[in-house]
């Protein structure tokens, strides 16, 4: 198999780890000699207009009927059944989380979604989730069969070990401002651990939520920490990996994730971990390297926050456990091959 469609909805340069995947993955199976075409579809996806449904459909019709087609979960999960057999194309879905997991829905949104999601599943020729978290959750919730399942966790770069900072000990935070990632449940903690030294930095998209980086920026004003926490919005490439690099502690609170690669890349620079126990996190965060504490509770946060910025032998410990268990972590070239395997699964289904 030397040649496959990837279905993206939304612009593939933003700075998320759902679209970093992708690219990273393209980049991967291209490197390697492997044709693959990108089929932009719209931005409105997970809501997608009559329209973008459409386009969809005619950019699915355009492949060639020997060509598998592999879609991302932001898009697939909310595709018609009746779309996804009138193409009649070899179709696999790539699932970084089940679309009714996002934080802050309404329980009618969620339910159409994941019924949307079952259904779309259900028509796929091979499925592919990012974690082995989010595959129990599709075999046991979504009725994916185990068979036709595969599990292509995100890869890391080898990088340098993070030095920390020279002054207070530096927070690090990466990931988009959405409700998901439970920021203001992060400011809270910071404020309850304000007697101590500390400087924290927000990295992440503020544009993909539109009320919640005015959320998190009034309970950062309200709690006095304008000078001390900094939303600083999306950075890449160098700058990036200086925020890392100068990192002592990183912290994701998010209520839930499907893998989590920002933990991973904490884990590859060698920086200790305080973070949420949902979801995939506990799987990708080895107890040595990080303390973990159920998402949504501030004061729980704040003392883990607390035991390891006060303890420097600790801090010093959970680094190196950090950076061993990097070196246990997956490459990007070994995420791209399995799902080359799903495709070629797909190639091979009769359904």
């Amino acid at each position: 198999m030397r040649h496959f469609a990837f279905a993206i909805p939304g612009d593939l340069d933003r700075l998320t780890g759902g679209y970093g995947y992708d690219r990273r993955v393209i980049a991967e199976c291209r490197a390697v000699g492997i044709d693959v075409e990108h089929l932009a579809l719209a931005g409105d996806f997970p809501a997608p207009s009559a329209t973008s449904l459409d386009a969809a459909a005619a950019a699915f019709a355009r492949v060639a009927p020997e060509v598998p087609i592999l879609v991302d979960g932001l898009a697939f999960a909310v595709l018609p059944e009746t779309l996804i057999s009138r193409a009649r194309r070899r179709f696999v879905a790539l699932v970084h989380h089940p679309l009714a997991l996002e934080t802050g829905l309404a329980a009618e949104m969620a339910a159409r979604l994941e019924l949307s999601e079952r259904a779309a599943l259900g028509q796929a020729d091979a499925v592919v989730a990012t974690s082995t978290t989010t595959a129990r959750s599709l075999v046991a919730d979504y009725g994916v069969d185990p068979i036709r399942l595969s599990v292509a966790e995100p890869g890391i770069d080898p990088v340098s070990r993070a030095v920390g900072s020279a002054r207070d000990p530096q927070i690090l935070a990466v990931g988009s401002v959405v409700p998901r990632k439970a920021y203001p449940v992060l400011v809270e903690a910071l404020a309850a651990i304000a007697d101590l030294p500390w400087k924290c930095r927000i990295v992440g998209a503020t544009d993909a939520d539109t009320a919640e980086p005015a959320r998190v920026r009034g309970r950062i004003a309200a709690h006095g920490l304008a000078s001390r926490v900094d939303l600083v919005g999306t950075l890449a490439g160098a700058r990036l990996e200086a925020a890392f690099a100068s990192a002592d502690l990183f912290v994701h609170p998010a209520y839930h994730e499907g893998y989590g690669m920002a933990l991973a890349e904490a884990l590859a620079h060698g920086v200790p971990i305080v973070a949420s126990n949902a979801g995939a996190i506990p799987e990708t965060v080895p107890s040595a390297a990080g303390l973990l504490v159920p998402p949504g509770e501030a004061d729980a946060l704040a003392a883990a926050l607390r035991a390891v910025l006060t303890d420097s032998v600790r801090r010093r410990a959970m680094a190196d456990a950090a950076w061993a268990a990097a070196k246990t972590l997956p490459r990007w070239s070994a995420t791209a091959r399995t799902i080359v395997a799903a495709l070629q699964l797909a190639l091979r289904s009769q359904s």
